[in-house]
């Protein structure tokens, strides 16, 4: 049985029909008997009961069903974009996905983040247009904003069947059948009819044929095998079937184009050659492009842990893992690369959603969850032994290239924009919240709780409102504490606008020991920059002291820098888009690396003081789709809110507001936008750049803070 890995995806805010359609693909599979449904609470895939009462997917969900002679590994990702980590680490581990997107809507503002998450990871994908009953429903809108919006080929190889509630079935371009459901039926659309397609049907025929041409001759353009069949056919029209079909899954493994599929998953209609789609065009594990890192371990074990979860009645950690090579076996030891450490698999599980089903081995290509792994933490990579990991080292180190990455690349964690105050209803109980964010850290990375050493507070920063509205629910209601979670603050950034050098000297006796550091820094403006490690700014004087620089005083500098852009002078955020230059580093005999790396931060943070120093403020890409009549009003507030508009357009009989808008005026919302258009309206937006506030903003933002005006 062949393995095919595949994440639903639906990037929206507003319901797409993700969780819709895997209930339906899970039912056609033989894996339940019945359908769960969004509305009623009773789905198998959005299990925890936060998930249920919003009526939205909040972590991703994974399900192993069978289709076709293949195994499909399935993941449930959320579409709201306060969960984005939980996207990210799925299309990390996941070889193929499909994107299903509201027929009435097309491309959305969150979608554009989801599709370039997978650019970054070379991820294959169908799109699915969802909900093509709905009267608004519109193809060739959804085809030409894909186009555009997400710069692809998209590719149509269905055409609907009726339109609006009308609509019944598909027409298959490649096989030129007519596909359609009974909606009176009671199997919940488990058969359907399928007839060949002929001119008698004058329904669709004329515009079957052209779009099938149309198809065909795109693919051409694409692929050489299929083009040089074509000229052999000397027509498009006669172009066989295997041939589009081979053609267009090269294309969608090469990530040339996009096949797009129609549907209604509510309705029962065009989910099963949805499925066939996904065994037909998405690729399987050998077909993928392997990590780098994996040569050096393959045939052995070697997997990534891409998601953690804590379940008390499981025996508290479990970890999931996709299986890259080898074999994992029920209380194998296996050795974490990146923690260095041993450590023992306990039982080796496959998930259906929050059940899971013991087995005592399993293969490469799978995924799994493993329990008893105690330091492994998202993004690590496991391997068969220490022994191993030595041998791949060496291989390096063979080859001319030891610095090379001995681990498979982790899960890239997004930048926090929101952060509030956490605190415990009692001293008794502040152990327990406290374990409490360790366990939430550990299962979501873009989750942070840190101390303010100023303060004393814990400060707990996400993703948005509903992520940290999401995580208090969690500590109330599964760690059992009555944490209070102060207002929500906008987590700003610091930046430079001048180039700005400083030097300092330390000359200091501690105990037996006499500490002498005398280095001098500079830092100047670059948009886009982030630190990796100081710049050599090499001229006639310093040439050779930085030459005689050694590696371990080096990693000492770059050790007091990175700490010192933590926290910038205005109000403490992170200081980004500046490039940081060493021009001089002198150390005395006997000096320690801390009194190195003490010496460069308080060197920056004097230069920091000195170079003008600004805050930057979040701005987000908003979307918003309201009535014609209420567009006035949505636009005046948010001119109020400090908005730019970059584009108006027309929907159907809706209207498309996309602007640009500071965070900080968005607080809130969803609510706002709730009571202008007496709940008529929707939006969605996603994270766009961060821009330098003006000295009046900044110098309101710096009262509200800190209560003092500067």
């Amino acid at each position: 049985m062949q393995v095919t890995q595949l994440p639903i995806r639906c990037p929206s805010v507003m319901p797409g029909g993700k969780t819709t359609t895997t209930e339906r693909m899970l039912f056609y599979g033989g894996v339940t008997r019945t359908i769960g449904e969004v509305h009623h609470g009773d789905t198998v895939m959005d299990y925890l009961d936060q998930e249920r009462e919003r009526g939205i997917t909040i972590t991703s969900a994974a399900i192993t069903l069978p289709w076709a002679d293949h195994r499909i590994n399935l993941v449930d990702t959320p579409g709201h974009v306060d969960f984005t980590m939980e996207v990210e680490r799925s299309l990390r581990v996941l070889d193929g996905a499909v994107a299903i997107l509201d027929a009435s809507a097309g491309v959305e503002a969150q979608t554009l983040t989801v599709w370039r998450q997978a650019d970054r990871y070379k991820v294959p994908r169908l799109v699915y247009l969802n909900k093509m009953d709905k009267p608004s429903a519109n193809m060739t809108l959804c085809l030409d904003s894909i186009r555009a919006k997400l710069g692809t080929v998209a590719l149509p190889v269905h055409l609907p069947l009726g339109h609006g509630k009308k609509f019944r079935g598909v027409v298959d371009l490649i096989n030129m059948d007519k596909l359609e459901w009974d909606l009176g039926s009671h199997d919940r659309g488990q058969r359907y009819q399928k007839q060949a397609l002929t001119p008698e049907d004058e329904e669709v025929w004329d515009a079957a044929l052209l779009a099938r041409c149309e198809l065909t001759d795109s693919l051409a353009d694409l692929d050489t095998p299929l083009a040089e069949h074509v000229l052999e056919v000397e027509s498009l029209e006669a172009a066989q079937a295997d041939f589009l079909k081979q053609a267009l899954r090269r294309v969608t493994l090469n990530q040339e184009a996009v096949a797009v599929l129609v549907g209604s998953s509510y309705k029962n209609v065009g989910v099963q050659p949805l499925m066939d789609a996904v065994i037909d065009y998405l690729p399987a594990p050998s077909e993928c492009e392997q990590p780098a890192a994996l040569s050096l371990y393959s045939p052995s074990l070697c997997a990534l842990a891409f998601k953690i979860l804590h379940d008390p009645q499981r025996g508290g950690v479990m970890t999931f893992l996709r299986l890259y090579s080898g074999r994992l076996e029920k209380g194998q030891r296996i050795y974490n690369v990146n923690g260095e450490r041993t450590e023992k698999v306990g039982q080796v599980l496959i998930a259906y959603a929050d059940h899971f089903k013991e087995v005592t081995s399993v293969e490469a290509g799978n995924i799994v969850v493993v329990t008893g792994l105690k330091v492994t933490s998202t993004g690590d990579t496991l391997v068969a032994s220490q022994s191993v990991a030595n041998a791949a080292q060496r291989k390096l180190a063979a080859a001319g290239d030891p610095k090379a990455a001995t681990t498979l690349l982790g899960v890239q964690v997004p930048d926090p924009v929101f952060f509030c105050s956490v605190e415990a209803p009692s001293a008794s109980q502040q152990k327990a919240l406290e374990d409490a964010l360790t366990q939430l850290q550990r299962e979501d990375p873009s989750l942070h709780a840190e101390v303010d050493e100023e303060t004393g507070q814990t400060v707990l920063s996400g993703m948005g409102e509903l992520h940290l509205e999401v995580i208090r629910n969690r500590i109330r209601k599964e760690h059992k504490v009555d944490a209070d979670l102060g207002p929500l603050q906008v987590a700003y950034r610091e930046t430079s606008t001048t180039r700005t050098a400083q030097t300092l000297e330390v000359d200091k006796t501690i105990g037996d020991s006499r500490q002498q550091v005398k280095v001098s820094l500079c830092i100047s403006p670059d948009p886009g920059h982030k630190f990796k490690s100081v710049t050599m700014e090499y001229s006639a004087d310093n040439q050779e002291n930085l030459g005689a620089l050694r590696r371990h005083h080096l990693a000492a500098i770059n050790r007091g820098v990175g700490s010192a852009l933590k926290s910038g002078p205005v109000l403490g955020c992170p200081v980004v888009d500046v490039r940081v230059g060493l021009q001089w580093c002198q150390v005395g005999p006997g000096t320690s690396e801390t009194m190195v790396a003490a010496a460069a931060a308080q060197c920056l943070q004097q230069v920091l003081a000195e170079g003008g120093c600004q805050l930057m403020e979040p701005v987000m890409e908003l979307e918003v789709v309201v009535e014609e009549s209420l567009a006035s009003t949505i636009l005046n507030d948010l001119s109020r809110r400090r908005a730019n508009i970059l584009h108006l357009s027309q929907r159907h009989n809706m209207r498309v507001l996309t602007v640009e808008c500071p965070l900080a005026e968005l607080l809130g919302y969803s609510t706002a936008v709730r009571t202008m258009s007496s709940g008529m309206a929707s939006f969605s937006m996603e994270l766009s750049h961060y821009r330098l506030v003006n000295p009046a903003q900044q110098a309101a933002v710096i009262e509200a803070v800190t209560g003092f005006r500067p």
